[in-house]
């Protein structure tokens, strides 16, 4: 934990350096990393970090919220590999990023995932104009592959979490395991979705800002 503080710390400072470079403009900064690579709770740190002293000033906005539905995954096929990078809204997510810093509406309502029932909820968060630095999570933010290459040019300041491949195999299959799923159902989780996501993550991403070892 002491590492993921001290990173949130740093990334901060970073944030409210553009922050202020920019006059007073929103700042959105990209925290990316393969599943399971720590990326959401190294975000959450860092908001909260940036929330500390003036409450408000920052807030989280998940990729996760954009997830297709899974009605829409059944229709096409795709429901067992949901987190794959073809069952996103890729350009709902863009068209929000850029909406969001543009920063013209008093109030902007943002999705997000809901884990325990594996559907995004609409609304599910709202974002005021008074938030000045925004932290966008996500696994694909700096992917090279079209379409998701159009988002990192929306971002002031990128990050990726890099994480082994042994780590990662562990800290999934403790989430699998965390939400009841058979050994079945994990070895399909792991082997046929999460760790070729995570490999292609890994691989596929553009060179960040800066890059954490997790």
């Amino acid at each position: 934990m002491a590492d993921v503080l001290e990173n949130a710390e740093i990334i901060a400072e970073i944030a409210e350096t553009r922050f202020r470079d920019g006059g007073g403009r929103r700042v959105i900064i990209a925290i990316a990393g393969p599943p399971g690579s720590g990326k959401s709770t190294l975000s959450e740190a860092v908001v909260d970090r940036l929330n500390r002293d003036s409450p408000g000033h920052a807030a989280i906005f998940p990729q996760d919220g954009y997830h297709y539905d899974d009605l829409v995954l059944n229709a096409i096929g795709r429901r067992p590999y949901k987190g794959a990078p073809d069952t996103f809204d890729v350009h709902g997510l863009r068209h929000m990023l850029l909406r969001l810093k543009a920063n013209e509406d008093d109030t902007v309502a943002v999705p997000v995932f809901d884990r325990d029932i594996e559907i995004a909820r609409a609304g599910g968060r709202l974002i005021p104009r008074s938030t000045d630095i925004i932290v966008c999570e996500g696994t694909f933010l700096l992917m090279r592959a079209t379409p998701w290459d159009q988002l990192k040019p929306v971002f002031d300041y990128t990050v990726f979490v890099d994480v082994t491949e042994e780590e990662l195999r562990r800290r999934l299959t403790a989430r699998w395991v965390h939400y009841n799923l058979t050994p079945e159902e994990i070895r399909f989780k792991l082997d046929e979705n999460d760790m070729p996501n995570g490999m292609t993550i890994i691989a596929g991403s553009a060179e960040p800002d800066l890059r954490i070892k997790n």
